[in-house]
């Protein structure tokens, strides 16, 4: 597989916030995306994908019995909702851009992928006699 592999095919998210601080959790569609998502999906790298935001911190939190994560990123929602003038003041909209984080095509990923398009294949209905 190649080309660009958006996370929104491995994952769902959600997004919280409490003062200046958002909180996006991210959950996997299939178990077999976590170990593929926790090697790409980092702290770090969730930090270079908010940079237009500049989060003065982001943490992760790994959730393995969830098949999930949780980002915390401080300092991303201009001051918090009753201080910003954004048109997003609760960071709502943060957990759609998390899930367009490109995703390198590593044997883990199209693994994840795999497992995922062989669940949601329609089946045939069954003939009666």
């Amino acid at each position: 597989m190649s080309g660009r592999i958006l996370l929104h095919r491995l994952a769902f998210a959600r997004a919280g916030d409490k003062g200046n601080r958002a909180n996006l959790a991210l959950i996997c569609r299939v178990p077999e995306a976590y170990a593929a998502l926790a090697e790409q999906v980092t702290a770090e790298a969730v930090a270079a994908h908010f940079a237009a935001r500049r989060p003065s911190r982001v943490v992760r939190y790994d959730l393995p019995h969830l098949d999930a994560f949780n980002f915390v990123l401080d300092d991303v929602l201009d001051g918090g909702v009753n201080a910003s003038l954004g048109l997003d003041g609760h960071g709502k909209t943060l957990s759609f851009q998390l899930l367009d984080f490109p995703l390198a095509p590593t044997p883990a990923v199209t693994a994840a992928l795999a497992t995922l398009d062989n669940q949601t294949e329609p089946t045939q209905p069954e003939e009666t006699p």
